[in-house]
């Protein structure tokens, strides 16, 4: 009965309908031989369709096609009347002037391995305020390799990892549905970088092509979680012993509504989501704006230092969107008390997160990514600490260019999200929220999920990465230098207005190692939030 119903459903009219109009055509044209010859047209006509139909929903590259079948042919017709490029990157603002709307042509090229010239020059204003660029050198050198471009996490541990320059952001099984689960972790498997599994623990789609993970641990403590709701140590260190999880992660916030909890409705857990993150049935699963194993700056340094014990040694950090900056000072003071260091620490810009999340959030709450890196790149480097933990950065990141830009600030390492589930389908229907993904990438419709051909996603996931890597290393040789760590803020110039360009290293204060320490009234910013903080304590002090 399901599958007459799936049949029936709107999106697949132009396939059920024509098959049953040639039905019916091919009874009349036997019933009313006066009418054979408008009978047999029609009947042929449908029978065309339907075949357009089947076709579409049997390959394999497209799954808007998959899931609409014929109907979605109008959409690649549309593309192929119209200057494609434009469509992705360029539309009109008020007076007429480009400006680029987002990057999925750069995803979709890369993923699919098509050309990546764009004849005509740059489309943007660069004379425009915000408009950004980086120096090149009349001295390139020669590019270096894909394998060439990782970092090590965790030198100090038992395990320690290294990582690609260009990873996988954290987006759990339930939000994504298990195909594009899939796809991601057989796409990392193949390019050699880390899948982070979200906070919705580690789902067999997780494991089942052995791609690295790093797990990723909310305030739910989803697969680590009493039932009581509380964290469990010896949950949590029997699934952090499997050799696919190279890292452990706990999640203070995220940047699409930081300082927000969440609720999935009891309606939406399905029995197997339950089994993956320790929840009952039948009741709201919440996930708290805050965590219940911990309090204080010292308790959180206190739990990393637990979850890298009882991970077998594993690195172990932790990320969040960058509010109050004293509370990130206390941090920074609790491990000058304590002797406790993360071994990473990843900073999630405001302006990242796929996820569904209150407008005002999105918006207006936390610190947008590049001054939230800045900001915590210099704290640790002033109070000596920065050359003991890695930094990751997360938010928006999917060009080359974006990710020079972060490494220059400060980055280690990138994560990426919306780059790699535009890699897998995703059209930006907006649709997350609703079950209804046109593509099968967020959805648990297991008939929308089906469109998502896990073969060919992943193919494209490995391809978006290295073609990706390609890029930064393309930029870096541009720019005379070695390697992207030798990326420093002096390279980037940002037009402040029409006639004045600065440098980041004019935009963004720099400190020196242990600074912070010895001449804090010299950079004001930091040596109010220094002042303000304690290590006992994430309360401003007056």
């Amino acid at each position: 009965m399901s599958a007459i119903r799936t049949a029936f459903q709107l999106r697949y009219a132009l396939v059920t309908w024509p098959a049953i109009l040639a039905v019916l055509g091919l009874v009349l044209w036997v019933l009313l031989p006066g009418w054979r010859w408008p009978l047999g047209l029609l009947t042929a006509a449908m029978v065309v369709i339907v075949g357009f139909g089947l076709r579409d929903l049997t390959q394999d590259r497209h799954a808007v096609l998959r899931n609409y079948p014929v109907a979605a042919q109008l959409r690649f017709l549309l593309e192929g009347i119209r200057p494609e490029m434009r469509q992705y990157f360029f539309e009109d603002d008020k007076d007429g002037t480009p400006f680029p709307r987002d990057k999925r042509a750069i995803v979709y090229q890369r993923a699919k391995r098509e050309l990546e010239t764009r004849p005509f020059g740059t489309q943007y204003d660069v004379y425009r305020e915000q408009y950004e660029w980086l120096h090149h050198s009349i001295a390139p050198q020669p590019a270096v390799t894909h394998e060439g471009m990782r970092v090590l996490i965790g030198p100090g541990t038992k395990q320690p990892y290294s990582a690609s320059l260009l990873n996988i952001s954290a987006m759990s099984y339930g939000s994504l549905s298990g195909n594009a689960i899939r796809a991601l972790n057989k796409g990392a498997k193949a390019g050699g970088f880390f899948h982070d599994t979200g906070e919705g623990s580690v789902s067999p789609y997780h494991r089942e092509f052995g791609g690295d993970l790093v797990w990723e641990l909310g305030s739910g403590y989803f697969g680590a979680r009493a039932d009581d709701g509380s964290f469990d140590p010896g949950r949590f260190a029997a699934v952090a012993a499997d050799p696919q999880i190279r890292m452990v992660e706990l999640k203070l916030s995220q940047g699409a509504k930081p300082g927000h909890g969440g609720v999935l409705p009891a309606a939406k857990i399905t029995p197997e989501i339950a089994a993956i993150r320790g929840i009952p049935m039948g009741q709201d699963c919440v996930s708290p704006a805050y965590h219940s194993c911990f309090s204080t700056p010292t308790g959180l340094l206190e739990m990393v230092a637990r979850m890298r014990e009882l991970s077998g040694g594993k690195p172990a950090g932790f990320k969040l969107c960058i509010g109050h900056p004293w509370e990130f000072m206390a941090i920074c003071k609790a491990m000058l008390a304590t002797g406790i260091t993360p071994d990473f620490i990843v900073i999630d810009g405001k302006e990242g997160g796929t996820g569904a999340a209150p407008m005002e959030f999105m918006d207006h709450v936390g610190m947008p990514l590049r001054d939230g890196l800045s900001f915590a790149h210099n704290a640790l480097v002033g109070v000596g600490l920065r050359d003991r933990i890695r930094l990751g950065a997360s938010g928006k990141i999917v060009s080359a260019f974006d990710m020079a830009r972060v490494l220059a600030l400060g980055a280690d390492w990138c994560n990426a999200a919306r780059g790699f589930m535009f890699a897998v389908g995703c059209i930006q229907a907006q649709s997350c929220h609703t079950g209804a993904c046109p593509t099968g990438v967020a959805t648990q419709d297991p008939a929308r999920a089906r469109a998502l051909v896990v073969p060919d996603k992943a193919k494209r996931v490995e391809n978006f990465h290295r073609g990706t890597l390609h890029a930064l290393a393309e930029l870096v040789a541009a720019a005379g230098l070695a390697h992207p760590a030798d990326l420093r803020p002096h390279h980037f110039l940002r037009r402040t207005d029409s006639d004045k360009v600065r440098s980041f290293a004019q935009l963004y204060e720099h400190l020196s190692p242990g600074q912070l320490l010895t001449e804090a009234a010299a950079f004001p910013i930091f040596a109010e939030a220094w002042t303000q903080s304690r290590a006992d304590s994430f309360a401003r002090v007056a």
